[in-house]
């Protein structure tokens, strides 16, 4: 792998760039509070080669969420469920305002000014 390969990782979001040590200090929380939102599946964060959890910018947001509902008193179970549910709801969004697009990009120009 030279540099530029490893550079243009960065602005990968699924790239597994942080250990849980640098994770939880970014989300300002622990490293056990890292494993317990793992263990309720929310997020898996890939292994190192020596074993060690590295986690990526967008399991972070995952779990920067969870925390804040935790935060709120909500518990574990149930925040990671509501970020699960929150994310399952905006892809399906995602996907029916792309299947929207594409009705209307195949639609007659004339049969959408009459519709």
């Amino acid at each position: 792998m030279t540099a530029d390969d490893s550079f243009g990782r960065l602005d990968d979001d699924d790239y597994p760039a942080y250990t849980m040590g640098r994770a939880a200090d970014m989300l300002g929380t622990t490293q056990g509070f890292l494993r317990a939102i793992g263990e309720a599946r929310l997020i898996t964060p890939l292994r190192s080669a020596g074993g060690h959890r590295r986690y990526s910018r967008y399991q972070l947001r995952i779990a920067a969420r969870a925390r804040e509902l935790v935060d709120q008193g909500t518990p574990i179970e149930a925040a990671c469920r509501i970020v699960i549910l929150e994310d399952q709801l905006e892809e399906a969004q995602r996907i029916n305002a792309e299947h929207h697009r594409a009705a209307e990009a195949a639609t007659p120009t004339a049969t959408r000014q009459t519709g």
